[in-house]
């Protein structure tokens, strides 16, 4: 049998989710509470690799286990007691061996948060990006519209992206709240690596004027990634849910 775990984490001190040198992971975090409250050695499987610096609050991930504790609620107990402040399971469920946390997701949900304010914030320097010179969250809100649909989203993949088979993904929502924080909200059914910190660079350029809404349109179709805004920095960026 498998556990299903809902996790939150403040990524500021991680390199990501998977493990890998250099650390800490929260993969590496959540394997080592797991083993020490099961007494057995586990692996962790997650829906998504968030990056280094990025927070969740809707991460899903499984594990296989050997046997089933009786009191899950005291096994939540126990990981929280066991993983740092910064790292908290939330639910925990018992799942059949089926269950994949990653393939049988059918959609993911992001937000990036944008303090728009003339000065910056103690309070939100780990999980928004100060931009200081106003935007028209209007004009930003028009322009996330456009990525909503099926489009080849090639001109938001990260440099670095490994090779995949296709660059196109089906955006179920797309659209950005206004305030002094603003939001971002982009739910997907899959997104390639960097793209929504890609897009929100992009969204930037638009709120300050140097592009239009309506280039967005042009920008899927000319699927040229040197033409889009800069990468967004990773701290404003929140995995918010998995959805199955």
């Amino acid at each position: 049998m498998q556990l299903r775990l809902t996790i939150e984490y403040e990524g500021t001190r991680y390199q990501g989710w998977q493990v890998q040198p250099g650390g800490p992971t929260v993969q590496e975090v959540l394997e080592h509470a797991l083993a020490t409250a099961l007494r057995e050695p586990v692996r962790v499987r997650g829906a998504g690799r968030t990056d280094a610096g990025v927070h969740a609050c809707g991460q899903v991930a499984a594990v296989k286990v050997t046997h089933v504790p009786a009191d899950l609620g005291r096994l939540r107990k126990s990981l929280n007691a066991l993983t740092p402040d910064d790292v908290a399971v939330r639910e925990i469920a018992v799942v059949d061996d089926a269950f994949d946390p990653r393939r049988h997701a059918r959609s993911r949900v992001y937000e990036y948060r944008i303090l728009n304010t003339p000065a910056p914030s103690p309070f939100w320097r780990r999980h928004a990006w100060h931009v200081p010179e106003p935007l028209d969250a209007g004009a930003m809100d028009e322009a996330a519209g456009q990525l909503a649909g099926e489009h080849d989203f090639a001109a938001f993949r990260g440099a670095d992206s490994e090779p995949v088979n296709s660059t196109v993904r089906r955006v179920l929502e797309s659209r950005v709240q206004s305030g002094p924080v603003l939001v971002y909200r982009v739910e997907a059914t899959a997104f390639l690596k960097h793209m929504v910190r890609n897009v929100v660079g992009t969204l930037v350029q638009v709120g300050r004027g140097e592009l239009t809404p309506a280039s967005l349109r042009d920008l899927l179709a000319g699927r040229d990634r040197t033409l889009a805004g800069a990468t967004a920095p990773a701290h404003g960026l929140t995995l918010v849910a998995v959805r199955y």
